[in-house]
């Protein structure tokens, strides 16, 4: 019986720490840390510029991942029916992704595949151990940041149906 106890309790206390540390870093209201990097095409790309009048997703991701190449559609989908409208508190809706990868190739391929048409592609080529990952504690893929104009985070992980509410709530002149 006392086995049976200590066996629980070690299961209830390795359930409850991996669950804690594959939270995000940051919540919702905090400022979202600046990062700068290289764009798929070598441009040079800093996210406070981006976030200086645009409401950014943050998208960390991998080629190799399947729930995050199953989220890749709806991504799209969002894409296309948010940016270039017009909102209210911001000018528009942009998406960053950062890519958790190994291979440049692959992580290339799956854009290419998987039509993600939007200009913001970083890849971080040391997994989680790169610098944007480790900046933003990513631990698990998919991870999403919604990051406001003025760079404060307004959203961690939100569901598709939970994004799109929240623009569709922000767009001028309904």
């Amino acid at each position: 019986m006392r086995s049976l106890l200590f066996t629980l309790l070690a299961l209830v206390i390795f359930f409850v720490g991996r669950h804690l540390y594959f939270q995000p870093k940051f919540m919702m209201g905090v400022e979202a840390p600046n990062f700068q990097s290289k764009l798929i095409d070598g441009s040079e790309f800093e996210l406070y510029q981006l976030t200086e009048n645009n409401l950014v997703l943050i998208d960390f991701w991998g080629s190799w991942c399947g729930p995050c190449r199953a989220d890749n559609p709806k991504l799209v989908e969002l894409y296309k029916e948010y940016h270039g409208r017009k909102f209210e508190e911001f000018t528009d809706f942009e998406i960053v992704s950062v890519a958790i990868e190994t291979k440049e190739s692959a992580w290339k391929n799956a854009i290419k595949q998987d039509q993600l048409s939007w200009p913001y592609h970083l890849g971080q080529m040391d997994r989680f151990s790169s610098p944007i990952a480790t900046q933003y504690g990513v631990k698990e893929i998919p991870t999403t940041y919604l990051v406001s104009t003025g760079g404060r985070i307004a959203g961690v992980n939100m569901t598709f149906e939970q994004l799109k509410s929240y623009l569709e709530a922000r767009i001028a002149n309904k």
